[in-house]
């Protein structure tokens, strides 16, 4: 299917049309380290990676709700390619918000191009005439070997390169991929193995200063009207309900990928007493509890996400109380999702934790993604604890 032909509303048929490419491949990714190229190039013709693309460079700037929706279908076929359909296919929400130099040089010649990161600020720039010089090492870069860009995090250094405070020093920096490396033959992880999240590697690189955003800009709105996406509904929602939404929304959808893994293998599956599974009362129990949770947290999550979207649309102010309060049900609701999947897990029998046996893949890809930082739970509930005491959140607090 030709991407400029598809039509936004059926991005989430051919995303379920190409789900059983995903699974086929799924163990094959496993063992490259990486999406097989078919792979990648099923997701590309989906639509699914350019749904939060502007309009104005080949995407379709379509709602939350239709990204959230559509990556959900992912992740039930493949952990590894819901994680970078994820992960890579958020990027180009910023992208929307940056210089419009810079999205030329992404998207001028090819809608197409995709993006890595990541954001964790261990890169150091050092202030030059028209930008920076940058170096530094990052690990987890998602489907890096696919995109021809990455965002990387990164601190300002002073002339001793002693980094600035963290709230006032970090920036992203934007490179293409002939300023930067990766290290492949060092991706050794149990969970999401297929990702190819393999580190990535800057050593003096250039960076001119249109190619570099400063989050506070992203955060307070600023970001899009400078790049004239002010009256973008998609553009005015907050950065981190899209970026760390997506984290979440992504283990969620493995989550539902482990369920229905387990119901295909225990469908026929005998005890050695020969009881039938599929009519034990423990097992059901264990399988109804856990269908429950996880579309309880999917309703909540897509509503959640809906009442943002209707202040973004009406233009209207996002309190923070607000945006804590969703990230709070988000990380909450991911915490469920593994218990529910452990306990069927246990029900399982040893035969689950075969290497053929797709169960065990989504269950270790599950953990894997649970353990993002996006996902950790300790600092939301922090931050929405103060909150309801009325007092002040710390800087830095990752929400």
């Amino acid at each position: 299917m030709a991407i400029m032909d598809i039509d936004l509303h059926t991005v989430r048929d051919n995303v379920i049309e190409i789900g059983p490419l995903l699974d086929q491949y799924a163990d094959e990714a496993d063992r490259m380290g990486r999406l097989p190229d078919e792979i990648a190039q099923a997701l590309r013709s989906s639509g699914v990676m350019r749904l939060l693309q502007s309009r104005d460079y080949g995407g379709y700037e379509a709602s939350p709700l239709d990204w959230f929706n559509a990556l959900h279908e992912v992740g039930r076929y493949s952990g590894s390619a819901a994680w970078v359909t994820g992960v890579v296919g958020v990027h180009p929400f910023e992208v929307a918000l940056a210089d419009r130099r810079l999205q030329e040089e992404i998207y001028g010649e090819d809608p197409n191009v995709w993006v890595a990161s990541p954001y964790a600020p261990f890169g150091r720039a050092r202030k030059v005439e028209g930008g920076y010089i940058f170096n530094g090492r990052w690990p987890w870069s998602t489907g890096t070997t696919h995109c021809e860009w990455t965002v990387l995090g990164g601190l300002i250094v002073d002339e001793e390169g002693t980094p600035g405070p963290f709230e006032t020093h970090v920036r992203h920096f934007f490179l293409p991929k002939s300023d930067y490396r990766h290290a492949p033959e060092e991706w050794r992880i149990a969970g999401l193995s297929g990702s190819g999240s393999y580190d990535v590697i800057v050593e003096d690189a250039f960076i001119p200063d249109y190619r570099v955003i400063d989050p506070r800009d992203i955060m307070s709105g600023a970001a899009a009207r400078a790049a004239g996406r002010g009256d973008s509904a998609l553009y005015r929602m907050p950065f981190t309900i899209m970026f760390s939404g997506t984290i979440a929304a992504g283990t969620l959808s493995i989550a539902q990928g482990a369920l229905d893994a387990f119901v295909a293998y225990s469908r026929d599956r005998q005890t050695r007493l020969n009881h039938d599974v599929s009519r034990d009362p423990h097992q059901l129990s264990a399988l109804a509890i856990a269908s429950a949770e996880l579309d309880a947290g999917r309703v909540h999550f897509l509503h959640d996400i809906g009442r943002i979207w209707d202040l973004a649309q009406k233009g209207e102010e996002i309190p923070m109380d607000l945006i804590v309060e969703v990230r709070r049900n988000q990380v909450r609701a991911v915490q469920r999702a593994v218990s529910v999947i452990d306990e069927l897990m246990r029900h399982a029998g040893g035969a689950a934790m075969s290497l053929d046996n797709p169960f065990q893949r989504f269950w270790r890809d599950l953990h894997t993604g649970a353990n993002h930082g996006s996902n950790v739970a300790e600092p939301k509930y922090e931050a929405f604890g103060l909150m309801a005491f009325g007092h002040p959140l710390p800087p830095g607090l990752r929400l």
